[in-house]
């Protein structure tokens, strides 16, 4: 079986784990991608409204005497946050668009300090020291909610320029009302500018970018690998009973051969008579669309009574009741469910005939109820669970004695004698005693169900 994969790798993975990603789990990741950006579109909105209702309600600051920006970055801001929120439920967003996005963040931000040396008549030394400049790292952080490095690393780097662009402004504008200095009282009380303090601001800016990327980059690396977990583990769950997959992904330790706990369950074979004989004179796809057919109608049956596939035995199914966990109604709930199989044998025939089988269906069930071992068996590189004992040999040779015997549902007298005391009713079976079943070195004494 081939595994389709995308042949160019994903620039937004780490180096080496986009190789050999499966595609559904690069599709499962995107997705999660779109709503991080559709959060930061609605957390970076819920920012602007709530700086809008601050601005109204909160006094205003005294000294300003130019032309007040502040109104218009905002409204700017809110029609372009709009935008962008509303494309990201139309489509995903390209990167080229989230890049462009970053740079409408950084430089309005930058935009807006810059406009505070004009607003407020001062030299441009004057916007160095507005605390506005902390706002950046709330557009880095928000960043970091798409798990994806790169947009923390533009942003921050964006923002260390845009900084810096600002710095060397107010150093190279008015040099006549402005000096650097290295005296930190005269730097927070004229216009001179601390060299130092700027490069702080810068480091800082930078420091906190790397930071995120490189806490990023691992956290991205852990969703990729808990993403492929998850869809490994979903797939685990169509190839085994739900409680055996819950069993092997939730396991606290790993998985080793030669582990397994002793049970009372009952094993349950299923069969289909003359199926290779029949199936060799049909084309693949009609033996294959018979089997999957088949296979859900006995398949829901078990799961109705509490039953779990082991495994499929080509046209049988083996199906165990309280191997997994433990019950007390084992053998009662696999008598009920064989009581169902000749009506849903009967039901199938249409069914099987309309997909090509050309002869009435014809299969039968048996149950043996003891002692099995459930557990994990193999080599290091190839596990499989699965159950082990006298019930499960006792269980096939049962099935293949429905040919003998002419019934379609057989059992023990000790199967059926514990069921009864499990609460049983199967009216009045056909006991048939110290009959010879072939692959038993005893005699058996056999209760036909149907």
């Amino acid at each position: 079986m081939t595994v389709e994969r995308e042949p160019a790798g994903d620039p937004g993975l780490p180096a080496g784990a986009a190789a050999g990603v499966p595609l559904r789990v690069r599709a499962e990741i995107a997705a999660r991608e779109t709503q991080a950006e559709r959060l930061i579109g609605w957390v970076q909105l819920a920012m602007v409204l709530f700086f809008a209702a601050l601005y109204l309600l909160a006094p205003r600051a005294e000294g300003a005497d130019g032309f007040n920006f502040v109104p218009l970055a905002l409204a700017a801001y809110f029609l372009f946050t709009v935008l962008r929120v509303a494309l990201s439920y139309r489509f995903e967003l390209p990167v080229w668009y989230l890049v462009v996005s970053i740079v409408v963040d950084v430089t309005l931000l930058c935009g807006l300090i810059f406009s505070f040396h004009i607003q407020y008549a001062q030299p441009a030394t004057f916007y160095l020291k507005a605390p506005t400049l902390m706002y950046l790292f709330l557009f880095i952080a928000l960043r970091a909610l798409r798990f994806d490095p790169r947009f923390v690393l533009i942003t921050g780097t964006l923002g260390a320029l845009g900084w810096i662009a600002l710095v060397a402004y107010a150093v190279t504008r008015d040099m006549g009302e402005m000096y650097i200095t290295r005296n930190y009282v005269e730097y927070l009380t004229s216009n001179a500018i601390l060299i130092g303090a700027e490069l702080d601001k810068i480091i800082v800016i930078i420091g906190v970018t790397l930071c995120l990327s490189a806490a990023l980059y691992r956290g991205r690396r852990m969703l990729l690998d808990s993403v492929r977990d998850h869809a490994a583990a979903e797939d685990l769950r169509r190839f085994f009973a739900p409680e055996v997959a819950h069993s092997i992904t939730d396991a606290d330790e790993t998985l080793v051969a030669g582990r397994g706990s002793l049970r009372e369950a009952a094993v349950m074979v299923v069969d289909i008579r003359g199926f290779t004989r029949i199936a060799e004179t049909l084309p693949p796809a009609t033996v294959l669309a018979v089997l999957a057919r088949y296979q859900e109608a006995v398949l829901g049956v078990i799961a109705r009574h509490g039953g779990q596939v082991d495994k499929f035995l080509g046209d049988g199914v083996l199906a165990t009741f309280g191997a997994v966990s433990s019950s007390d109604t084992a053998a009662a709930d696999a008598l009920r469910a064989g009581l169902e199989f000749p009506g849903v044998f009967a039901a199938l025939g249409p069914d099987l005939a309309a997909l090509g089988w050309p002869e009435d269906l014809r299969a039968g069930a048996a149950v043996s109820f003891g002692p099995v071992t459930a557990g994990v068996v193999g080599a290091a590189g190839r596990l499989e669970f699965t159950v082990i004992g006298d019930a499960v040999n006792r269980a096939a040779k049962l099935e293949d004695a429905n040919k003998t015997q002419g019934s379609t549902v057989l059992t023990d007298a000790a199967t059926l004698a514990a069921a009864t005391l499990q609460g049983f009713d199967g009216g009045a079976p056909l006991l048939r005693p110290g009959q010879a079943v072939a692959g038993l070195a005893a005699p058996v004494d056999l209760v036909v169900l149907a």
